[in-house]
């Protein structure tokens, strides 16, 4: 019996990335990746393989990271999203799903991806949510030289010093297309949007960063270890508890959702 042509569809997954190795299905750790797959096989009533926008890390977070996928059996864009959802754990589910042409991938028509890291700097110990933000001790950052770090790596340039060592990419080079941070209280948070990212690049700018805003560098030795390309000089990367992506950017002839998530929202 001839099946069915297959229909692509599009899909934005949301996850607490700190129970599993990260996105990518690993053979030693449970990852976001396999527990999508299986709850979309469920829905599908066959096996179903993903692809998606970026790659996170271990204990990294989504709350817009989006997917491909295909079935040859008609569903609608609510039973991938209830029925996903429904078939996976507390700390993933499928916030919209949508078909898409033939020629959408995840991955290669994203235009860009943002990440946001949040920060919440206190000495006293956090209750709600650990896992969520990155706390740090120091009690105040200078925000001003925070900015002036970020703005250095606007532009079309090498990181290899915000580099993580094991990275397979073929390049170094990246275009950081906006950096911004902003606090409300006690909590910071540094947003980068860039066409593409290195393995830890943002965690490492991150760490940078920090050691820029206590004043343990200065500025001038912040772009000293950023045109240096030298991942040995550059300050230790920060946690990854802190780190979501939160945005996914694709050509406007793909019709996607052009909202963030109410989590996100809600985080702010």
């Amino acid at each position: 019996m001839e099946q069915p042509p297959l229909t692509k569809y599009a899909a934005c997954v949301e996850y607490d990335g700190h129970n599993y190795c990260g996105w990518q299905r690993q053979d030693h750790s449970p990852s976001v990746q396999v527990k999508v797959e299986e709850a979309l096989s469920v829905v599908a009533n066959h096996p179903v393989e993903v692809v998606c926008a970026g790659r996170t890390d271990t204990g990294v977070h989504a709350t817009g990271q989006i997917i491909h996928f295909e079935s040859n059996y008609s569903r609608t864009a609510r039973n991938w999203v209830l029925g996903g959802s429904s078939n996976l754990p507390s700390d993933i589910r499928i916030c919209w799903a949508k078909e898409v042409s033939g020629e959408f991938h995840a991955r290669f028509s994203a235009l860009s991806r943002t990440y946001k890291y949040l920060l919440l700097c206190s000495k006293q110990r956090t209750a709600i949510a650990p896992q969520a933000i990155t706390q740090t001790r120091i009690e105040q950052l200078d925000l001003t030289q925070v900015q002036s770090g970020l703005d250095l790596l606007i532009g079309r340039h090498d990181f290899s010093a915000f580099r993580g060592a094991s990275c397979q990419a073929k390049s170094p080079i990246r275009e950081v297309q906006y950096a911004k941070v902003s606090q409300s209280g006690k909590l910071i948070e540094i947003e980068i949007r860039a066409n593409a990212f290195l393995l830890h690049m943002v965690r490492n700018i991150v760490g940078a960063l920090l050691s820029l805003g206590s004043g343990v560098l200065s500025l001038e030795e912040f772009e000293s270890i950023f045109l240096g390309r030298d991942r040995t000089k550059a300050p230790a990367a920060a946690s990854p508890n802190g780190l979501y992506l939160s945005r996914v950017e694709y050509p406007s002839e793909f019709e996607l959702p052009d909202l963030e998530n109410e989590l996100w929202l809600g985080l702010r």
